[in-house]
């Protein structure tokens, strides 16, 4: 074989028919068709796992132990094979502290940068904060309050692993016997403490124990030489049992939380440096390193909201939702048939001389103040006991910080979930969302905070950094020269991949599948590596016509690097700028499996079978409606603000199908998600969970009955869930096996087919049919179960059988063979025509939902959806429903989502595929651009008026699709589709 290529042989992996092909290597290879054709059964279940199987098999021995378990592909050799690399979909991260910043590393490069030329600043005065001398310190220790006992202590060891069994030794013989270790103290006169030496440690030695007084000062003075002497120029102070009111300028003091080190007790521990302090404000500031300007480290996080950017609060809005009730019935939290809660309410209103039964509205102000946040004077509280009534004078400590105090203090979940539905996510106010203590906010480099460049857009920050070293003198920009080229490489391969418009700070778990491949795309640019195999799932996804070029771009660049690429795609552009083109089909599913076509895409165009050159050449084409629909109400969104968007008013036509389009970071998804749904969610359902983002109002409401949002969120959290399971369909199944002659004579009900509960699983692998192989350095395996195979149930329970078929063979089953099985039963029957309807016929029933890509996910929840009987006065949300389908299949979901506006919905999609955007009968542009430069509403009306807006991209994109408009768009050298009513031929050209 040429080693020119990857050789597959014999792939038989799901519907793949003993497949042979042929992948050219070093170039752009493109695999698509139709949606369940086989597509990422080869590119992935085949190609990269072999890659992955054969890269593990050349690690150690304690790895290879896992092999036998670990399957191997059905295929019958991969030849030509380099290192495999997926970048897929799946998310970046979900933890909260894990953002855009993060996930690149850019974040660890500026914080390198930050710590090596950053110019601190006094975080209260703003001014540069200067060297401090021993005396200064001397004068500082000398304002505790006399008679204070502190230590004064040397950190000789700040969070590094070790035993250090030597260092107390030497301690020892220079005459130092006490030691503070991660905060606990010893002697080692007598005990040497035993340290683990795979775990970060502090030391501190003792150098002096005091008590400051006046007369102290020479032998004070002694003990902080020392002590700077032993750490280079850093001590601490330590008062053990200090009152909570203590202060004193130093950097730190009580440190709480999650983030805590070993001193977050009574102790007051200050440190002080030779370096770094306000004389000004008699502020001491740590010393600057690389983890001050860490959110998850202690020594950079904010102590407030411990780094996480916000902080939960009760909310003055959800304890008081309706300010015409009577005090008595106005604090939702505050139930007045509890005793205690109706004397204290009796107290606060007799004590201001008002009525329990005076609607909230009607008192003055300072009086409400009062009942929320607490008295200023002593209130009268009455209580009727067996012995009389006992009379009690006390401030009432307030509504609002009741909760807050028993929130804190409270053991009982209960109690925590009801104080829960009155609070409320807000911006932390301490650090103001940017997460880092005051003297981490207070360096700067080129006169700007670490939190401001985090709040930039990757475009803005690109701009920021570029010809920083002008501003430099000769020793920064030595330091800073390759930690600047490093950044703004980063920066300039998200750049390309069309991410410019995402905020360093914005949190990886907000960011779509496309966005974070996108991100993985930009990682793997920088890290430059020659001769690999790259396979990467639809990385179009989410990007506007006008970014897919970008992205384009930058997979030639890996590929002119040496590198292989294999990319399944629905893309049109995307297959054109291929070098190789794989077509996989004929049809889905079972239908599928074999390789239509494999070549140009020219040769792609002119193959016979072949339904994606069918659409290619133009002798198939979704039409374009042959009139759009008209409405006379609207939807109107006003004031719309949150995020980027800019107090823009959006009217959406009721009874109508509406497509909200723009470019990546336009606003499309705050204006749906945070304000539409939410807004509707909250003044519809008095939803009080959730929070809109800020607009002024949304009228028409009463124009809706209900609200559903069809979003890419995975149907299930587990492998337990299953497409069959979510739409009910297994239920009827279930029904029909417990049916079954052998089910009664053996009392089996329907619960015996369950693989949930005990009975009729295996219990081996508790119904899951595979189980976990834990790998310390690796992903987590899953592998069959060897009890039973992978078929999830017992041998008792798999011996019954309907028309010749097990419950696990059902599961195994297509939607479309389904649907031939159960032909006879009208319920299933018609369940299962919905999943065909949305193009989902190839998928298994029993597939387990966390394998489910987000397209797929919200078709399945979109059929659920039909199959629900609806007023007509329903509105659904969905967002980016072409995910994952290509153009055969893309035709069906219009249909669907045609024949949901007939019944008098109101369908609203964001969208970027054009073929879905030109049959909306009412188009929302968003923009002119992404991040700051979007927001606007930059066009509205039907698809060819927009297309006539010179000012939109979308619309100048629309024109190739578009009979009616004679103005060229960037791709007018290829055919327009045909209206509705014409039939569509290779030649069709006529606009008239």
């Amino acid at each position: 074989m040429s080693e020119e290529y990857i050789e597959v042989r014999g792939a038989e992996e799901h519907n793949l028919k003993d497949l042979d092909v042929e992948l050219p290597r070093e170039s752009l290879n493109v695999v698509t068709g139709l949606s369940g054709s086989g597509k990422s059964s080869l590119a992935f279940e085949t190609i990269y796992a072999e890659g992955q199987r054969r890269y593990i098999e050349s690690l150690s021995a304690y790895a290879r132990n896992f092999l036998g378990q670990m399957d191997k592909p059905q295929v019958e050799s991969v030849e030509g094979l380099s290192p495999a690399i997926s970048i897929d979909q799946k998310n970046a991260a979900n933890n909260p502290r894990s953002t855009v910043g993060t996930v690149t590393e850019l974040h660890d490069y500026l914080r390198l940068l930050y710590a090596r030329v950053g110019t601190p600043h006094c975080p209260e005065c703003g001014r540069e904060v200067g060297e401090q001398s021993a005396q200064q310190m001397v004068r500082r220790i000398l304002e505790l309050p006399e008679g204070t006992k502190a230590k004064i202590a040397a950190p000789v060891v700040r969070d590094q692993k070790g035993a250090f069994e030597e260092l107390f030794e030497d301690l020892v013989s220079e005459g130092y016997s006490r030691v503070e270790v991660d905060g606990e103290a010893y002697d080692l006169a007598y005990d040497d403490p035993d340290l683990d030496e795979n775990y970060d440690h502090t030391v501190d030695v003792v150098v002096d124990r005091v008590t400051v007084t006046e007369d102290a000062r020479s032998r004070i003075t002694d003990s902080v030489e020392t002590a700077l002497e032993e750490a280079d120029g850093v001590l601490k102070v330590v008062v053990p049992d200090a009152d909570d009111d203590l202060e004193l300028g130093g950097a730190t003091a009580r440190s709480t939380g999650d983030l805590a080190e070993a001193d977050s007790d009574d102790r007051f521990v200050v440190e002080f440096s030779e370096d770094l302090a306000c004389t000004h404000c008699g502020i001491d500031i740590s010393e600057i390193e690389t983890r001050s300007f860490s959110f998850n480290s202690p020594h950079g996080a904010c102590p407030e909201c411990e780094g996480i950017g916000n902080t939960k609060e009760v909310s003055e809005d959800l304890v008081v939702v309706d300010t015409s009730k009577p005090i008595k019935d106005v604090f939702e939290a505050w139930s007045y048939n509890r005793s205690y809660y109706r004397t204290r309410l009796d107290a606060v209103a007799a004590h201001f001389g008002v009525s329990v039964d005076t609607p909230f509205d009607d008192l003055d102000e300072d009086v409400q103040q009062a009942f929320l946040y607490g008295t200023s004077g002593e209130v009268v509280f009455e209580r009727s006991t067996k012995n009389g009534t006992r009379r009690k004078e006390k401030r009432f400590e307030g509504v609002i910080p009741n909760l807050e105090r028993r929130y804190v203090e409270t053991d009982s979940e209960s109690t925590r979930d009801h104080i829960e539905k009155y609070m409320s996510v807000t911006t932390c106010p301490a650090c103001d969302g940017t997460r880092l203590k005051p003297s981490s906010r207070a360096v700067l480099v080129d006169d700007t905070p670490i939190t401001e460049v985090n709040r930039m857009s990757i475009g803005d920050a690109l701009e920021h950094f570029e010809g920083m070293e002008a501003g430099m003198d000769a020793r920064d920009t030595k330091i800073a020269e390759e930690i600047l080229k490093e950044i703004r490489a980063r920066l300039g391969f998200m750049e390309e991949v069309g991410l410019e418009y995402l905020t360093l700070d914005r949190e990886a778990s907000t960011l779509s599948g496309g966005e974070s491949q996108r991100i993985r795309l930009a990682t793997q640019i920088g890290s430059g590596l020659v001769g690999v195999l790259y396979v990467l799932d639809e990385p179009s996804i989410g990007l506007h016509q006008r970014d897919n070029d970008r992205l384009l771009n930058t997979l030639e660049e890996l590929r002119d690097l040496g590198n292989t690429l294999v990319v399944v795609e629905h893309d049109e552009e995307t297959m054109r700028r291929a070098d190789n083109v794989v077509d996989m089909g004929p049809g889905p599913g079972r239908h599928g499996g074999e390789v239509v076509a494999n070549g140009s895409v020219e040769d792609l165009m002119a193959a016979e079978d072949s339904v994606t050159g069918d659409y290619l050449a133009g002798r198939e084409q979704i039409p374009v409606p042959e009139q759009r629909r008209d409405h006379d109400e609207t939807l109107t969104i006003e004031g719309a603000r949150q995020h980027n968007l800019r107090d823009v008013d959006v009217d959406l036509p009721i009874g109508a199908f509406t497509a909200i389009t723009g470019v990546s970071g336009s606003g499309k998804s705050t204006l749906m998600h945070d304000i539409l749904y939410k807004g509707l969610a909250r003044e519809m359902n008095d939803n009080t969970s959730v929070d809109p983002g800020e607009h002024d109002a949304i009228e028409g409401v009463e124009h809706v009955e209900t609200v559903r949002l069809i979003d890419q969120s995975p149907i299930g959290r587990t492998p337990r869930s299953n497409p069959a399971t979510y739409t009910g369909i297994f239920d009827y199944i279930r029904e029909k096996f417990a049916q079954t002659k052998l089910s009664k004579q053996r009392g089996y009900e329907k619960g015996r087919f369950s693989f949930n509960v005990k009975g009729g699983r295996c219990e081996a692998c508790g119904g899951q049919g595979t189980q976990k192989i834990e790998m310390n350095f690796l992903s987590d395996v899953h592998v069959p179960c060897e009890e039973c195979g992978g078929d999830r149930y017992n041998d008792e329970t798999l011996q019954v059988e309907f028309k010749g078929k097990t419950i696990a063979d059902v599961l195994q089953m297509s939607v479309e063979e389904a649907y031939d099985f159960f032909e006879a039963d009208s319920r299933l029957g018609r369940r299962l025509q919905l999943l065909e309807d949305v193009g989902l016929d190839y998928m298994r029933l029993g597939q387990p939902s966390t394998t489910l890509s987000g397209g797929e996910a919200q078709r399945v929840k979109l059929a659920e959806e039909l199959g629900k009987k609806d007023s007509g006065d329903t509105l659904y949300l969905l967002d980016e429903p072409t995910t994952g389908l290509h153009s055969h299949d893309e035709r069906k979901l219009i249909e669907v989502l045609q024949r949901l506006t007939d019944r008098g919905n109101t369908v609203v999609v964001i969208e970027h595929e054009l073929d879905l955007v030109k049959n909306a009968d009412h188009i929302v542009d968003l923009g002119p651009e992404g991040g700051e430069a979007g927001g606007d509403v930059v066009a509205t009306g039907t698809p060819e008026a927009v297309a006539r807006n010179d000012d939109s991209h979308t619309g100048r994109y629309l024109r190739d699709k578009l009979p009616a408009v004679d103005l060229e768009g960037p791709r007018s050298d290829r055919e327009k589709p045909a209206r509705a009513e014409e039939t569509a031929a290779p030649t069709a050209d006529d606009d008239d």
